[in-house]
């Protein structure tokens, strides 16, 4: 039996055939990695717009960075001190960026669950609508317990706990008018409503500023349905 002649443009022809089959292959194995892929982060997003609380997540503790877990007393003193808002994520209007969105695909895959309930630290325009400042990112692990995710954003002012010291409860506001009003009558010219300077002049003009700048104050806070801090920090309603 004579053995026929290789014909090298035959070959050449089985190899591209092959090699087209393969990528083809390959191609398919690519679209189904980055359709799952694609799905995955559409579900992570999903879990965070739209949520519900949920108590737990069944994380391993063993695999947790113990330097971010906080419990509730601890994200009610902040926010109560930084005038912030605890919240479920679905009620937050802001971006979610993608590298939280990574670290919760990653956290999934590491303690093999899907995340539910996720919290968020934020101001309260935040909550509302676009701002530039720090939110925070937490999942629930249980008995008051969260675990901090992500965070984005700048910093926050660093005069903003002094700020917001006025609003943490009644009498800090109190003292704060007190001030204003002592200061506001202390630039009051000497003499302007009498001819001779006395310290009875000087309390009758302090007690109505003070009725004034408090009048402003009662009324602000009125008009525009605000609240203490330690009334506001889970609230999710917008007068308040």
């Amino acid at each position: 039996m004579l053995l026929q002649k290789t014909n090298i443009q035959n070959k050449l022809h089985q190899a591209r055939l092959k090699g087209s089959k393969l990528e083809e292959s390959r191609l398919n194995e690519v679209y189904r990695i980055l359709n799952d892929l694609d799905n995955e982060l559409e579900r992570i997003e999903q879990n965070i717009a739209n949520g519900k609380a949920t108590p737990r997540n069944s994380f391993n503790i063993d695999l947790l960075d113990t330097s971010r877990i906080y419990h509730i007393d601890e994200i009610k003193h902040v926010c109560i001190n930084y005038r912030l808002r605890f919240l479920d994520s679905k009620y937050f209007k802001g971006i979610i960026p993608t590298e939280a969105v990574s670290k919760i695909k990653s956290l999934e895959r590491e303690h093999n669950l899907e995340i539910k309930g996720f919290k968020i630290i934020a101001p309260s325009k935040l909550f509302k609508l676009e701002d530039k400042d720090d939110p925070l990112l937490f999942a629930p692990i249980g008995n008051g317990y969260h675990y901090l995710i992500h965070q984005w954003g700048n910093d926050l002012h660093p005069l903003r706990k002094l700020l917001m010291w006025p609003f943490k409860s009644i009498i800090n506001l109190a003292v704060l008018v007190l001030l204003m009003s002592y200061g506001v009558t202390s630039m009051v010219p000497e003499g302007l409503f009498s001819k001779s300077n006395s310290s009875a002049e000087f309390w009758i003009i302090y007690f109505f500023m003070f009725k004034c700048i408090a009048s402003v104050v009662i009324f602000y806070g009125f008009a525009l349905g605000k609240n203490f801090n330690h009334a506001i920090w889970n609230s999710k309603y917008f007068n308040c």
